[in-house]
């Protein structure tokens, strides 16, 4: 990583879209794999400490101290697409925290779970906050709890409350050492105790849910248990101390408290993560990333050769279901590069498969069954597997932008309903692409522009029957 950022930025920007890519391409056919996730962590945040990573799949304080930094890292930065990225890698290693057999797992067993109640709460999923939330409050475990807590400093935004508190711990502590010229004491600035703020967590979630109304009655027994584990527990910290105030402060100003009622934990909520959020993610970022790959590569070559910088662009429109814009950025493209050509292509091997429609996926698929060696050796007719090292290939398994834009551009117009003379225009677009791909060797792009050819002239038949 850091001699491609060297040698060209472009290839930095590129490889990191490749590695998100590959793997959402490993982890929807398999379960995400502690190698792949260190790989994510490592792309992530730009670490080259290759050691850590490894002896932490076997550690459960290594894997959380590393849930740990993802999610601090995320605290001080603006929300994007990575900083999704790495609150799903955060949970992940507090998941593989948790699958650890190892001397540290019941002293970090309550503050795992309530990291990951904090990491479900931030990304809207309350249910499963809950959940983990009730794990680390029934939890045998509280005898340990006190040799780890809760970073406030780590914390995303949750609620005003805690918000309000750790900004009243700070100015606390500055009054302590600047005021009275008291030693600060760093230990216990802005930290909770794990268990209350599992308690004080449960408590917010429930009531952001809103499932139904619960009666003062029941709302009062969630309160008095809090209050019940507050007086009971040994050490606590400013902190917890301001959060419980402000919580009794809030409840007596209202009648009610809109709560989802007391929630089972979920079998197996501590063993496992659901990556369908993650690989939707990594797509999206690597997305990003190829866009703004495609904007370098755009400015560097476009005075020699024809390229534009919006086909990435164009295809995660065509992925989201926005037409009208992938219309748009296909139509300003092909205009750019009919008769032109272009250099620049798409690889059609999986990891960049799994951004194309299925009629794409299916037309590489058939190639594939003719014959597999043509992913590498694109004149696949030509070769066979006694001269395959005799013969290199004349183009990579790929499809130029102006064909891949043709075919956008066509589905785009059908699924907006355009006129027959609109798609008419477009299949002469498509006689003139067929002119810079002659040569037999660019084997996908011919038949890329013949399916976009049958697929217009069907079209046009059925309207006009």
């Amino acid at each position: 990583m850091r001699e491609l950022e060297k040698n060209d930025q472009r290839l930095s920007i590129y490889f990191n879209a490749v590695t998100f890519l590959h793997v959402a391409y490993k982890t929807t056919r398999n379960p995400l794999t502690d190698e792949l996730l260190d790989v994510l962590a490592t792309t992530c945040l730009q670490s080259n400490d290759v050691r850590r990573c490894q002896n932490a799949r076997h550690s459960s304080m290594l894997s959380l101290r590393q849930a740990v930094r993802l999610m601090q890292v995320v605290a001080n930065k603006s929300r994007s697409t990575v900083q999704l990225i790495e609150i799903e890698l955060s949970k992940a290693y507090l998941y593989r925290a948790l699958r650890c057999k190892d001397y540290d797992r019941d002293s970090i067993y309550c503050l795992a779970h309530v990291y990951l109640a904090v990491l479900y709460c931030n990304t809207g999923q309350y249910q499963m906050a809950i959940d983990h939330c009730t794990l680390a409050m029934t939890s045998q475990c509280h005898s340990q709890c006190n040799l780890h807590i809760v970073q406030g400093e780590i914390l995303p935004k949750i609620d005003e409350n805690i918000d309000t508190v750790l900004g009243l711990a700070v100015f606390y502590q500055y009054v302590r050492t600047s005021a009275l010229n008291q030693q600060q004491q760093t230990q216990h600035n802005s930290v909770f105790n794990t268990v209350l703020f599992a308690h004080y967590l449960h408590l917010r979630c429930l009531s952001v849910m809103k499932c139904r109304q619960l009666t003062q009655t029941s709302s009062t027994h969630e309160f008095q248990r809090y209050q019940k584990c507050f007086y009971e527990l040994q050490e606590i910290f400013t902190t917890d101390v301001l959060l419980l105030n402000l919580l009794n402060h809030t409840r007596n100003n209202q009648r009610q408290v809109a709560v989802s009622g007391q929630s089972k934990s979920m079998p197996g909520a501590s063993y496992g993560l659901d990556t369908s959020e993650l690989v939707e993610l990594l797509q999206q970022s690597a997305h990003e990333h190829l866009a703004a790959f495609r904007q370098l590569d755009a400015r560097d070559l476009v005075s020699l050769f024809g390229t534009v910088a919006a086909d990435f662009e164009a295809l995660y429109a065509y992925k989201c279901g926005e037409h009208q814009r992938c219309l748009q950025l296909c139509t300003y493209n092909v205009r750019a590069l009919i008769g032109v050509g272009g250099i620049s292509s798409i690889d059609a091997y999986p990891e960049f498969i799994q951004l194309m429609d299925d009629d794409i996926v299916s037309l590489t698929g058939l190639t594939l069954l003719v014959n597999p060696y043509c992913r590498y050796f694109p004149l696949h007719h030509l070769l066979s597997k006694s001269n395959i090292s005799y013969r290199a290939p004349i183009s990579s398994y790929s499809v130029f932008q102006l064909n891949l834009s043709l075919y956008l551009m066509t589905q785009c117009q059908m699924k907006l309903h355009h006129s027959v003379s609109s798609l008419a225009q477009t299949l002469e677009y498509v006689k003139v692409a067929r002119l810079h791909v002659l040569d037999e060797a660019y084997t996908l792009d011919q038949l890329v522009l013949k399916l976009i050819e049958r697929k217009i002239l069907l079209y046009i038949r059925e309207h006009l029957a």
